[in-house]
């Protein structure tokens, strides 16, 4: 694909919308939704890699409460011709197919390859790739389960959206009180795991989030590694412009 002149692509993630609490969480999605405002003045295209909401569940006929302003913005932004592409993250894979439908934004629950301006991209949450985090890789192959999500499904939206708020804002990347902090490139999962992408295939940027640390890696020829950071602390996002890459703090 080609971006128009003076377009440019636009990525973010991790948000974590509703948590600690809507309350708390409210100016956040102000800030969020401002963004989206302004970039959607030149935006080409947006991506959004996952985390968008700190619990997300659909039911047949249930969406969980709140969010109108950041959803309305996205539709707002769809109708008005841009393409939007969104990744769940490890907080929103439960998500089926009311972006699809509602917002007319393509929902995908792995990595996925792009092309722009002859520049290679590939893309996604990141949670669950490379080496480690056995653990969790474990929880997530139940939490997909379809028998899984047809029990949760079985629990009133009132108590089943209650519990997962309680056991999400549990995470210390919410709470503050994780030690969020690089850790070397050889101990840095996403980073093995790009290298190990590059070993099969060529990609000139290789996009995650869920590390909510900014950073972009060199970790090949004409080949980098990029984490978007998050929306709790940091407020960045990346932009391509058609030739380059860029981290900036919103």
């Amino acid at each position: 694909m080609t971006i128009s002149p003076n377009k440019k692509i636009y990525f973010a993630s991790d948000q974590h919308l509703g948590a600690p609490t809507p309350e708390l969480s409210f100016p956040r999605e102000q800030k969020f939704v401002a963004w989206l405002d302004d970039v959607k003045k030149d935006a080409d295209t947006i991506f959004l890699l996952g985390d968008l909401f700190d619990f997300w569940f659909e039911y047949k006929t249930v969406v969980p409460k709140g969010f109108v302003r950041v959803l309305g913005k996205l539709a707002e932004l769809r109708d008005s011709g841009i393409p939007i592409y969104f990744f769940v993250g490890n907080h929103d894979l439960w998500m089926n197919d009311y972006f699809e439908k509602e917002l007319n934004i393509p929902v995908y629950h792995d990595n996925k390859e792009f092309t722009f301006n002859n520049k290679t991209f590939l893309i996604g949450h990141g949670d669950g790739k490379g080496p480690g985090d056995k653990g969790y890789k474990r929880m997530k192959k139940v939490f997909t389960y379809p028998f899984s999500k047809w029990l949760f499904r079985w629990l009133h939206p009132d108590l089943g959206v209650k519990l997962a708020q309680y056991l999400s804002v549990k995470n210390k990347l919410i709470s503050g009180e994780a030690d969020v902090k690089f850790l070397g490139e050889e101990n840095e999962w996403l980073v093995q795991y790009a290298k190990r992408k590059l070993e099969t295939k060529h990609y000139n940027y290789l996009i995650f989030g869920h590390r909510h640390l900014p950073m972009v890696i060199k970790v090949g020829e004409n080949a980098e590694y990029i984490n978007l950071g998050d929306w709790i602390g940091y407020f960045t996002y990346g932009v391509f412009d058609g030739e380059n890459f860029e981290l900036k703090k919103y």
